[in-house]
């Protein structure tokens, strides 16, 4: 079996938040979750991102929830096919309540990246990158 990222994060707004992650192409995996405290959203077979709100995520830690939107605690990467579908997500991102680019557009070329923060401002990185012309640009 091959190991798998669950990357939980504490929302405000389970429905809101849902949505925004669906507008990023994941699915909801509906086993994993409920109406009212948590949504499995799923990017691939290995990646997925646990949604819960902030009383259910109290529940795996006694440490304060970080304000997102004051701090970052995390930046999450992912890939995809191409330069035009960072820029498709970035754009379904801002459709679905999201901020694009809180920072800079990266492109070097063999590697681009924009960035888009969710409403509880969790910021993913959605980047592109051309394995093979990598080493020719570094």
């Amino acid at each position: 079996m091959s190991k798998m990222i669950f990357i939980n994060l504490p929302v405000a707004d389970l429905g809101k938040a849902t949505a925004f992650y669906e507008a990023l192409g994941a699915v909801k995996n509906g086993q994993f979750s409920d109406e009212t405290t948590t949504s499995c959203m799923v990017f691939s077979d290995t990646i997925h991102a646990m949604l819960l709100t902030h009383d259910r995520f109290r529940d795996f830690t006694s440490k304060p929830i970080a304000d997102a939107h004051a701090a970052t605690e995390v930046l999450v990467a992912l890939s995809v096919e191409s330069r035009a579908e960072v820029d498709e997500l970035a754009t379904k991102a801002i459709g679905a309540g999201g901020r694009a680019d809180p920072g800079p557009v990266q492109d070097h070329g063999f590697m681009y990246s924009r960035s888009v923060e969710d409403p509880d401002g969790h910021i993913w990185e959605m980047f592109w990158m051309d394995v093979n012309a990598a080493p020719d640009a570094a």
